[in-house]
């Protein structure tokens, strides 16, 4: 069968783009099928209607309207739009006038959602990047830590020939600091111990973490629980995601702390299932979401895609290596660590395959 056989409509609906047709008013004359299930509404609700009914977003109705202008076709890529229901996603949107004779009589949009494809290229980065920082820190970390044993060493050596106890305070004091830098690079090496791979149920990781910190959290901070109970156990390191989902949450209350806001402050601790996600590189069917959501201030801008680098930190006080090891124990367990945004929320999203592809 040629194309001739076939109705336009019947090519549009076969079509997995997202199709949309307007007049010159704006109003809605068609979507196909894919648009339906991307607007979340059907053709039958908003035929005639106002396009801003489904897409809050005033940049392409300026750009359809140039398409119209100019009578020619226009492409714009990695735009932001705002759906009816709230939803933010990205999309390349091409919009082509269409004309009756010489009339244009409105446009048809192509509207391809494109938030996966760039998740993808973003994980892929940051995998690589927390690769290539963890094998500078070790060279860095190795390279440093054989000159603190002498130092060391010295010290005591010093300690020993000094009479007057005052002198022996300074001593100290060096010990003390090497001390404490060797502690910080053994946390820039990481664990060396293999993940205790077992079976975990992500519900009694979170309601361990909860339980710590329920009753030494600020008074002013709720903690609140939203659970999937139809997730399955997992393989995985039980004290690892423990120590992951700890640290997540105790950056979640000092952000609140350092942020005062009308609103109550509470967190989150969220589990929901991801259907057929990528991690770097493998698509897998089912993946376990862990998430642990703040109504605090966020990141600061000049921050957000480094958070997961060492020694980046927005707390003055912090050494910056949290998120770091945290993101590289999940990592040994095949999974990722995102950061993101949404509706004046914080969230940290830890995912975990739960069925090997």
């Amino acid at each position: 069968m040629t194309t001739s056989f076939l109705s336009h409509t019947a090519i549009f609906e076969a079509m997995v783009c997202s199709i949309i047709i307007v007049d010159t008013e704006l109003r809605v004359q068609y979507m196909n099928p894919a648009a339906e299930v991307l607007m979340g509404h059907s053709l039958s609700q908003h035929r005639e209607k106002p396009l801003e009914q489904l897409i809050h977003t005033s940049q392409l109705h300026a750009h359809i309207l140039n398409a119209i202008h100019d009578a020619q076709s226009h492409v714009t890529r990695e735009s932001k739009i705002h759906l009816s229901n709230q939803d933010e996603m990205t999309v390349d949107c091409a919009v082509t006038p269409l004309y009756d004779n010489e009339d244009i009589i409105g446009s048809l949009l192509e509207i391809n959602q494109v938030d996966r494809k760039l998740r993808i290229m973003r994980d892929e980065q940051l995998l690589v990047q927390q690769q290539n920082s963890q094998i500078v820190l070790k060279g860095i970390a190795h390279e440093v830590k054989n000159p603190l044993s002498g130092i060391r060493a010295a010290a005591q050596l010093l300690e020993l020939e000094f009479e007057d106890q005052s002198l022996k305070e300074y001593t100290q004091i060096i010990m003390s600091e090497i001390d404490r830098l060797k502690g910080l690079m053994e946390r820039m090496l990481g664990s060396s111990q293999l993940p205790n791979m077992q079976t975990v149920n992500i519900h009694e990781v979170m309601e361990h973490v909860y339980h710590l910190l329920k009753n030494c959290k600020p008074n002013n901070i709720s903690i609140n629980t939203d659970y999937d109970p139809s997730l399955p156990e997992f393989t995985g390191d039980r004290n690892q995601l423990v120590q992951v989902v700890l640290n997540i949450a105790n950056n979640a209350i000092h952000a609140l702390c350092q942020h005062d806001t009308q609103n109550k402050k509470n967190i989150t601790f969220k589990t929901r299932v991801q259907r057929y996600f990528t991690i770097d590189h493998k698509l897998h069917p089912l993946v376990l979401c862990a998430s642990i959501i703040d109504n605090g201030a966020g990141i600061p801008d000049n921050l957000k895609d480094k958070i997961f680098s060492p020694m980046v930190s927005g707390n003055s006080e912090g050494t910056g290596l949290g998120l770091s090891i945290a993101q590289s124990l999940v990592n040994r367990q095949g999974g990722l660590i995102e950061y993101s945004r949404k509706k004046e929320k914080t969230e940290f999203n830890i995912y975990i395959p739960l069925k090997k592809t």
